[in-house]
């Protein structure tokens, strides 16, 4: 597809933007005040306002390889802190996705270049459950990776000074975990969702036993 294709379906998109509300645009160039914070994976399947129906300026969005937080990671450390202390967001949602290739590429054992020393970061995670995935079928292990990342990202998350500060100060931002389904479309809770740091220990042990469908 040439780009000049994208020109255009740019400009059809904002005319059919001003036809359904004349004021979108003037109402866009305010301040943003979302309430929820999106971390989820970089994949072009998952577009994470389309997926929970939400218009531009009510998502804040932070997206990368396999969805991971890290505290060495200074972008997404940033993203999180700006939604949190400066647009002050209620809801972060750590949302991965099912058939996701950074995962799948773990599980494989799959070298794909620079991007594998971001990826250790997932490895850390199938050491760690390594026994619960054995049992598993090769599908089932990958899809139960995909669930075990976000649990472990949004455990992260809650770990971070950020977050921390954030609770210190009596502020109600609770971090939830997420997947969605490329095959249904569906978002499905983990099972994992603090807004305290007493909250982490027993939302990490209820995610890793809650059922997913």
């Amino acid at each position: 597809m040439p780009l000049s294709r994208l020109l255009e379906n740019n400009a059809a998109w904002a005319e059919s933007a001003v036809q359904r509300d004349p004021d979108f645009f003037t109402r866009l160039q305010q301040q943003q005040a979302p309430e929820y914070l999106w971390i989820g994976c970089s994949d072009s399947r998952v577009p994470a306002n389309e997926i929970v129906g939400l218009a531009p300026g009510e998502l804040f969005v932070h997206r990368n390889v396999a969805n991971i937080v890290v505290d060495t990671d200074l972008n997404c450390l940033s993203v999180l802190q700006y939604a949190i202390d400066v647009l002050g967001v209620k809801h972060v949602m750590v949302t991965g996705h099912y058939g996701c290739g950074g995962v799948r590429a773990v599980f494989d054992g799959e070298r794909l270049g620079l991007i594998d020393k971001w990826l250790r970061h997932v490895e850390d995670v199938k050491r760690r459950h390594q026994t619960e995935l054995a049992l598993l079928s090769t599908d089932q292990a990958i899809d139960r990776l995909c669930e075990l990342n976000v649990i472990e990202q949004a455990r992260h998350v809650c770990e971070t000074t950020i977050v921390q500060d954030a609770w210190r100060r009596g502020s109600r931002v609770a971090v939830h975990g997420w997947i969605y389904g490329l095959r249904d479309g569906l978002l499905r809770p983990l099972g994992f969702s603090a807004a305290h740091t007493d909250d982490i220990d027993a939302a990490y042990r209820t995610a890793l036993v809650s059922p997913t469908v």
